[in-house]
């Protein structure tokens, strides 16, 4: 990663040894933190079982995720595409992801993609170079949203559902080692409420939107809350994680 003594933390930061979302809303909206919240959860628990080795970070931006990863890896390049609204110091490539990578066979131990996979207009081509470009043991951790707004406009072209997912593994000729929901209907019912009260309510509306994704949090973690997530994520998923090796 070019200028890493410039880096500092954006997206996630850690709280009480636990990776959250950032309450800057210059790097997290307000009305995102619920989902940050959840998919920073995820990076949390399988960047330690999974990350190492010389690790590639695709459609890196701000490297947000760098705070999650650097004591687990031996190296990381930093990766990212002239469509992104993330301009940063970082980049140790500027590279269209909807075409051939300049790495090597078997380079990389780790590769994360993290909320990039919608913006890629030819998916196929991204997967079949991370298989190409993952060494023999390697693993892909990345995430995509579902349920989700419209973002990064006009380059936002795909939702996938764990059956797509799914089949770019396979078609990749690679292994998939795990594939869950991000949230449910509880999940989605106040992301989207969130963000539209920041639009349709005027002076109240990031107290509204802080508030109501915080009863939120507190309501999926009771028993009741959780059961309701899960039970509804099946076919109601605010996104997907996924975890798939070479």
């Amino acid at each position: 990663m070019k200028n890493i003594e410039q880096w500092k933390p954006s997206k996630y930061i850690y709280n009480k040894n636990k990776l959250i979302a950032s309450r800057d809303s210059k790097e997290v909206a307000v009305s995102s933190r619920l989902c940050a919240d959840l998919i920073a959860s995820k990076y949390d628990v399988f960047l330690k079982l999974y990350a190492k080795g010389k690790l590639l970070d695709l459609g890196c931006g701000n490297v947000p995720l760098y705070i999650a990863y650097k004591e687990l890896v031996s190296s990381n390049v930093c990766v990212d595409w002239e469509n992104t609204w993330h301009k940063n110091a970082y980049l140790d490539f500027n590279c269209d992801l909807s075409k051939p990578l300049p790495f090597a066979n078997g380079e990389f131990d780790t590769i994360i993609l993290s909320d990039v996979l919608e913006h890629i207009a030819e998916p196929e081509q991204l997967w079949q170079e991370m298989a190409r470009i993952l060494a023999p043991g390697g693993k892909i951790i990345m995430n995509v949203p579902f349920y989700y707004w419209l973002h990064e406009q006009p380059n936002d072209y795909y939702r996938y559902t764990k059956f797509a997912l799914n089949r770019f593994v396979k078609n990749s000729e690679l292994s998939l080692v795990h594939l869950s929901p991000i949230g449910g209907a509880p999940e989605i019912m106040c992301d989207i409420f969130a963000k539209n009260a920041l639009v349709f309510i005027p002076i109240f509306g990031k107290a509204i939107a802080s508030i109501s994704q915080s009863l939120t949090m507190f309501f999926i973690s009771t028993k009741l809350g959780a059961k309701l997530s899960k039970v509804t994520s099946d076919n109601f998923p605010l996104g997907y994680f996924l975890i798939a090796e070479k």
